[in-house]
């Protein structure tokens, strides 16, 4: 039997399948359709056609625009049906067409996308990704599987980001751009292969970074990545001189971290 709240909204021509969760204050439209693993928190609202299916949990606020998808099988081909989930935080937004999958059993089993998100227009975030908070995602952003994206970063419309790529807090992803490696917090990436092209000083600004604050990171970047040892080795060098400063923290631990990927650079991957 599905459980739901007495102040749900529910449209005669939506189905809700047994075993469903129904929160107060959820509205369902017509021709929605929610699986029987379902768990919809409060105030969340299914335009009409929307599905959310799967073992997936939505936030209380979220919102979900027609024809998106919200918990489907992982695209994988090591998947053999497993019970795995899907987990959605508060107040994310799903535009038309949106595509989220559950994880993979080898890698965990979980797909998390975290609070106040917004996915535009069919956007896809795939098996076994970690999102943060306050990301945007544009129009046909593609996440490949098992990619991190931190908090506050945004992707610009068409981009891609690789498997088992991260990309650090704040960062800006520049339309059409090819996210091949990971991408420093507070970097700024574009093009095909995507190259660092330095800071998202605006991002920094109006997350209310003090100015003096962002010339030291601007500093800091310049050393890890023109100095005349390795990125990981500057890096390295100039954390003493750093230490104090939060944001050019956040740079260098995202440097010395373990990860698949290499470093996204000015030159990685530079044809010529």
């Amino acid at each position: 039997m599905s459980t739901i709240a007495e102040s749900a909204r529910i449209h005669p021509m939506a189905v809700v399948e047994d075993g469903a969760v129904i929160g107060e204050g959820v509205k369902i439209g017509p021709f929605c359709h929610v699986g029987p693993h379902v768990v919809l928190h409060e105030n969340v609202e299914l335009l009409s056609h929307a599905i959310v299916t799967g073992r997936t949990v939505i936030g209380r606020g979220t919102r979900i625009f027609p024809m998106a998808v919200i918990g489907g099988d992982p695209q994988s081909v090591h998947h053999g049906g497993e019970e795995t989930t899907l987990s959605v935080g508060a107040n994310c937004t799903m535009r038309e067409g949106v595509t989220m999958n559950t994880g993979t059993a080898d890698f965990g089993g979980q797909t998390i996308v975290g609070d106040n998100n917004l996915f535009l227009a069919n956007s896809h975030v795939a098996h076994d990704c970690k999102v943060g908070n306050h990301v945007i995602m544009s129009n046909n952003v593609m996440l490949a599987g098992h990619v991190v994206i931190e908090d506050r970063v945004i992707l610009g419309g068409g981009s891609a980001v690789h498997q088992f790529t991260r990309v650090g807090r704040q960062a800006f992803v520049g339309g059409l751009s090819a996210v091949s490696y990971d991408v420093i917090p507070y970097g700024m990436l574009n093009g095909n292969p995507g190259l660092l092209s330095g800071l998202n000083v605006v991002g920094m600004t109006r997350a209310g970074v003090d100015r003096a604050v962002i010339h030291r990171v601007r500093r800091a970047y310049k050393s890890i990545f023109e100095g005349t040892g390795s990125v990981r080795e500057n890096a390295a060098a100039i954390r003493d001189e750093y230490a104090d400063c939060e944001q050019a923290v956040q740079i260098l631990d995202f440097i010395a971290a373990d990860s698949d990927r290499a470093l996204s650079s000015p030159t990685r991957g530079q044809k010529g």
